[in-house]
């Protein structure tokens, strides 16, 4: 395996950037969060999701594309990174708001600019219940996320579990590792946080455990 490029995935409020944040913590990797209050589109998107889809999809693509591509220098350089983010989830987000027109155009787009990125090889796909992900949502009190339904977030988890069966049957050579966040509250629970910290560390390649 090439040097580690772990990405954590799932839904809004899984927890994705607290995890990233630990593993980036104990195995000294860089770390690489996604772009999300800078989105001036994003407050508008959810109070009117078919105006502003199309302009806050192609946000976070840019943006995306930018980041990803400054990290080929970490890795040119042997530099393990964690990234609180795949760039899968962006046609996750835009079939579900797009119009079928403005989807398709999309997707051109997505593959033109995706075609020579940096690819995890080892994929943390955090899920719960949407209970869980509205109480998390709301207690970090973001104000553009007051606007967010349950029934958009129950239309998103359940994308995102298609989404990623489709992902490990389309890419079986990359670790997918499954974390259900109803049962792991990594966040709250320091047993939790070393369960989940000793199952990557098992799933890495010696060499980057040797070069800690």
């Amino acid at each position: 395996m090439s040097v580690p490029f772990i990405t954590v995935e799932g839904p809004i409020g899984v927890g994705k950037t607290s995890l990233s944040k630990a593993l980036s913590s104990q195995f000294d990797y860089h770390l690489l969060k996604e772009i999300v209050d800078e989105n001036p589109f994003l407050g508008k998107f959810y109070k009117n999701i078919e105006e502003w889809s199309f302009q806050t999809e192609m946000f976070f693509l840019c943006n995306r594309y930018k980041q990803l591509s400054d990290i080929h220098h970490h890795i040119r350089q042997q530099s393990p990174v964690v990234a609180d983010y795949h760039i899968f989830k962006n046609l996750i987000f835009a079939k579900r708001t797009l119009k079928p027109a403005e989807y398709e155009k999309y997707v051109a787009i997505y593959k033109i600019l995706t075609a020579d990125m940096p690819v995890p090889n080892m994929v943390i796909y955090l899920h719960a219940h949407t209970d869980t992900l509205m109480r998390r949502i709301a207690k970090r009190g973001r104000e553009f996320e007051k606007n967010i339904t349950r029934e958009y977030m129950e239309q998103l988890a359940a994308d995102y579990h298609e989404f990623i069966g489709h992902f490990i049957k389309m890419h079986p050579e990359i670790p997918l590792i499954q974390i259900n966040g109803d049962d792991y509250d990594f966040v709250e629970r320091e047993e939790d946080l070393q369960n989940i910290l000793q199952l990557v560390e098992e799933k890495l390649p010696k060499r980057s455990k040797h070069n800690q």
